[in-house]
């Protein structure tokens, strides 16, 4: 434990010595109370005792982590967690990729892959709070080819699709997108005919333009009728094309001048430049015979230059740092070291539960509904979980992790490269483990 907490220190150290140079300029600019204010919440690095959360209970979350490492079922992990606006817990064990030696530390980089969706989400808001567009506007007001879109009811005895029209009074709002009610397909359920369609058609290329996946993504029905069911979709890539055409710009320049560069998040981007892909962490499975596989392949490639089609639904790459200034982004609303990206009724807007009582009908998750671009908890209880109700989180395919409580004014980010059951075992342990050492205001 010793031997981690100085890692662990260390790497603190280089953490708040980069949030500095970040801030610094600012605060030498002013000495209002507004930037004071700001400042206080600067994710510099404190004694955990000073926000209300205890050092020596941390140690189990410490120690927990080391032990999912060591007992293969991660090959490493980076946590993160701010209360009150400052960090508290840091912690980068196992290494990158098991069978080479390099360590994870805390400027690792992961593929975060669905946790994009939220920073394409701010994107959208920051159009929304530009007049650019409105929640309740049919998408078919920017994306003209939405219009005519057909609906998947089965399949004949050929296994052709049969389809029909949408529904009088029906249509696809910028709201569905955001809160996957368009019944628009994806890639997850291969099963499906209508995602078998985006698979064999390669809707999702990140090698075409997002021009060549709005032609193809209508060629293919829809799930579902709009607004009958929550299904997990395409929406967000397609929110990416919308901030493209709202704003003119390319959306990895748009997010990389809009907010990555205000927040500070130096790592964040859709490929990893060839000098920091030695940065990067290895995609790992469970093996059959125990232990870890490593993979380059598949979910485990490396891009190493910028997509022709960035995918707003899946396709960032970045580290534990960069995401938590996101995260503390939210928490603050929308805001960080006197940077404003949105206002708070923006932020507001995106925690809320969207869902109407059909939707929420179809969301099988307990206790939870579905905000703009983020899962919400609407009652912390009911969901099984130590988070607060009002929290709100979402995750990566390959294991990334985060979630933001407003109630007890914390935010954690979790980086992994992993499939398989180890994922879902450290997002809870981790949750478990940050509220039992929160012990004061």
């Amino acid at each position: 434990m010793k031997a981690s907490l100085t890692r662990w220190r260390s790497l603190v150290f280089l953490f708040v010595l980069l949030t500095s140079v970040v801030v610094g300029t600012s605060a030498c600019q002013s000495t209002s109370a507004a930037v004071d204010t700001a400042l206080a919440r600067d994710l510099g690095m404190v004694d955990p005792a000073a926000v209300g959360v205890s050092a020596e209970r941390l140690e189990r979350l410490d120690a927990a982590m080391q032990a999912m490492v060591d007992d293969s079922k991660l090959a490493g992990v980076a946590t993160m967690l701010a209360r009150h606006g400052k960090v508290v817990f840091t912690d980068a064990v196992g290494k990158l990729d098991i069978t080479k030696d390099a360590p994870v530390e805390l400027d690792s980089i992961f593929r975060i892959y669905s946790m994009t969706k939220p920073v394409v989400g701010i994107a959208m808001m920051m159009l929304h709070e530009e007049g650019k567009w409105q929640l309740n506007d049919p998408v078919s007001k920017y994306i003209p080819a939405f219009r005519g879109l057909k609906v998947y009811t089965g399949q004949d005895a050929d296994g052709k699709m049969q389809v029909e029209d949408v529904e009088r009074g029906k249509r696809i709002t910028m709201r569905d997108l955001m809160k996957h009610t368009a019944g628009l397909g994806y890639v997850l359920n291969p099963r499906h005919p209508v995602n078998a369609a985006f698979l064999e058609n390669q809707v999702l290329d990140p090698n075409a333009s997002l021009q060549t996946m709005i032609d193809k993504m209508v060629a293919i029905p829809l799930l579902a009728q709009p607004q009958t069911m929550w299904s997990y979709s395409a929406g967000v890539d397609v929110q990416g094309y919308l901030v493209e055409q709202l704003s003119g710009q390319p959306l990895g320049e748009f997010l990389e001048e809009r907010i990555f560069a205000p927040l500070g998040m130096v790592d964040t981007a859709f490929y990893v430049a060839p000098d920091k892909s030695h940065r990067v962490a290895a995609y790992h499975s469970a093996s059959r015979e125990g232990g870890l596989t490593v993979s380059y392949t598949g979910r485990g490639a490396i891009r190493s230059s910028a997509p022709a089609g960035p995918s707003g639904g899946g396709g960032l790459y970045g580290t534990a740092p960069d995401y938590l200034r996101f995260a503390q982004m939210l928490l603050n609303g929308g805001e960080l070291n006197g940077v404003r990206l949105v206002a708070p009724r923006s932020i507001e807007l995106m925690r809320t539960n969207h869902l109407t009582d059909v939707e929420q009908a179809t969301y099988r998750r307990p206790g939870q509904g579905w905000g703009l671009d983020f899962s919400v908890v609407t009652d912390g209880a009911a969901s099984g979980e130590s988070w607060s109700t009002g929290s709100y989180y979402w995750i990566g395919i390959a294991g990334t992790w985060f979630w933001v409580d407003p109630e007890l004014d914390l935010t954690f980010v979790g980086m992994i490269q992993h499939s398989g059951v180890s994922i879902n075992e450290v997002q809870q342990l981790s949750r478990s483990l940050v509220y039992q050492a929160v012990v004061g205001k």
